[in-house]
């Protein structure tokens, strides 16, 4: 478990650093490209959860691995990040899920969006 860590601190370090990017932007984007990826792997639509649910367990894996890196959990810290990386893609799967349920047809192409 050490060498897995020995390769986690600088590695996380490298990536804030190497973009200039915030730790919570990092977050913002990583759980956008974990959705996407998501819906390639699994070619559900970005209606369903089974994408989003890849995204949060993303995020609870990456928290863990934190807290295994650093020894503790760092709570506030560790709930602000799996929010920052969640968020957008909930908003997102919760839009199309609402689009697709327009009785009124406005909901314009039922496959957009990932479908």
């Amino acid at each position: 478990m050490e060498w897995l860590i020995d390769f986690y601190r600088p590695l996380s370090a490298a990536l804030g650093m190497s973009t200039g990017a915030s730790d919570s932007l990092l977050h913002v984007h990583g759980g956008m490209v974990v959705l996407f990826l998501a819906r390639i792997a699994t070619r559900r639509s970005l209606a369903t959860w089974t994408p989003f649910l890849f995204v949060l367990a993303a995020a609870l894996a990456k928290e863990a691995v934190d807290r295994i890196a650093h020894g503790a959990w760092r709570m506030p810290d560790s709930a602000f990040d799996v929010l920052n990386t969640i968020f957008w893609p909930f908003v997102l799967m919760v839009g199309l899920r609402w689009r697709r349920a327009r009785p009124d047809g406005s909901g314009g192409d039922r496959n957009a969006g990932g479908g």
